[in-house]
C-alpha cells in the first residue's frame, strides 16, 4: 500500500483534513467519538505523520521566504522592500527566491519551506488555484499569498491573503474609456488560459465593454507575457490588423510602456491618435512620456500588511486572515476623450 497522506486519512474517516490535523496534534477541541475514530484509522493503516515537515515551524530558523512569480515585474520591487523593512524590524533574515513563469508555484513553495526551514513564507504572484489543503496542513507553516487570486470555494483557514479585487480594478480602467467616448477598445492581456490574475483583468475588460454595449471581438484581443518586449510585439499585432483602434487596456504598465513605444516607432501619437491604459501603478509609468494612466496598486499596503499578518501568525497573535485592499484610478496624459 502506498505511504498515505494526511488527506487520505481525513478521506477514510469521513472528517476534515483540519480535524485530522487537530486530532494528531492532541488539540482539545475535537469530540471524543470523532478523536477515537480518527486514532483507530491511524493505527489501522500505520499513518505516520510526516514529522519532518510538522516540526519545521519547531526549528530555531529565523529565515522568512519570499517568492516571486517571474523576475521581469518591478512592480514587486515595491513590495519586496516594504516586507523586508518588517522582516529587518522583526530580527529574522529574508530569503528570496524568482519562480520561472512555467513553474509549478505550489510545489516551488512547499520545496522552498523545506529546503530552507522557512518560519514562514509571503508568496507575491503566482497559480494558487489548486492548492491542497493537505500539503499546508502537513507543512504547518504559515503562508500568505499576496497579490494573486484566490478562488472563491479555496479552504481559507490554511493560509491567509492579501489580495486586490482584479477584476473591477480592470473593469473601472475600461470604463473610463467608455465614458471617454471610445468605443474600439484593444486589450493585450495574458488571455483566458491565464488562472490568475490575467484572466481577472480579461474578464474585467470584457464586462466594461458589455455594460456600454459594445460587443466584444476577439480581433480587438493580443497575448503578452508582463514584459516590455511583449507589450510591444503584441501592440505590433494590434496595429497590423489595421481595426482602427481608438484605445488599448493593457494589464500590466510593463506591457503598456511597451506598447508605447510600438505606438510611437510607427509614427501615431499618444493620446491623439490612440489612448492606453495600464496596470499597476509603477514609476516608469508616471515618468514615461507621455505619462501613462493606470490602475494603481497599493504596493505599501499589499507589502505592509503580507508581512504584518505573517508575523502576527508566527507569534500565534492571529488566525488566518484575508484583506482585499483598494486600487485606484491615476488618470494622466495617454487618454483623450473623443468629441
Amino acid at each position: 500500500m502506498k505511504n498515505l497522506n494526511i488527506k487520505d486519512i481525513a478521506k477514510i474517516a469521513g472528517v476534515g483534513v483540519s480535524t485530522v490535523s487537530r486530532v494528531i496534534n492532541n488539540h482539545p477541541d475535537v469530540k471524543d467519538k470523532t478523536r477515537d475514530k480518527v486514532l483507530k484509522i491511524i493505527e489501522e493503516y500505520n499513518y505516520i505523520p510526516n514529522n519532518s515537515a510538522r516540526n519545521l515551524k519547531r526549528t530555531d530558523s529565523k529565515n522568512i521566504g519570499v517568492l516571486v512569480k517571474g523576475i521581469f515585474n518591478p512592480f514587486f520591487a515595491k513590495l519586496i522592500q516594504f516586507i523586508e523593512e518588517k522582516i529587518d524590524e522583526e530580527g529574522y533574515s529574508m530569503i528570496l527566491h524568482y519562480n520561472d513563469d512555467n513553474a509549478n508555484d505550489i510545489e516551488a513553495a512547499v520545496e522552498l519551506i523545506k529546503e530552507k526551514k522557512l518560519k514562514g513564507l509571503i508568496c507575491l504572484g503566482g497559480d494558487f488555484t489548486s492548492l491542497d489543503e493537505s500539503q499546508l496542513v502537513d507543512l504547518d507553516t504559515p503562508i500568505v499569498l499576496s497579490s494573486t487570486d484566490i478562488i472563491e470555494d479555496a479552504n481559507r483557514t490554511f493560509f491567509s491573503s492579501v489580495i486586490i479585487e482584479n477584476e473591477k480594478a480592470a473593469f473601472d480602467a475600461v470604463e473610463y474609456l467608455c465614458r471617454l467616448g471610445h468605443k474600439k477598445i484593444g486589450i493585450i492581456a495574458t488571455g483566458q488560459e491565464d488562472r490568475c490574475v490575467g484572466r481577472l483583468r480579461f474578464e474585467g475588460y470584457k464586462r466594461a465593454l458589455l455594460k456600454y454595449g459594445i460587443e466584444y471581438d476577439e480581433g480587438y484581443f493580443e497575448i503578452g507575457e508582463y514584459t516590455f518586449e511583449s507589450g510591444f510585439k503584441a501592440m505590433n499585432k494590434l496595429l497590423d490588423k489595421d481595426i482602427d483602434l481608438t484605445a488599448v487596456f493593457i494589464t500590466s504598465d510593463i506591457m503598456a510602456i511597451g506598447a508605447s513605444k510600438a505606438i510611437l516607432s510607427r509614427g501615431l501619437r499618444i493620446p491623439d491618435d490612440i489612448s492606453i491604459v495600464g496596470f499597476d501603478g509603477i514609476e516608469y509609468a508616471e515618468y514615461f512620456h507621455p505619462s501613462i494612466s493606470t490602475i494603481k496598486q497599493p504596493d505599501e499596503g499589499l507589502g505592509k500588511k503580507s508581512a504584518d499578518i505573517l508575523f502576527d501568525l508566527i507569534k500565534g497573535k492571529k488566525n488566518h486572515e484575508h484583506i482585499i485592499l483598494k486600487t485606484e484610478l491615476l488618470e494622466r496624459e495617454s487618454c483623450k476623450k473623443l468629441i
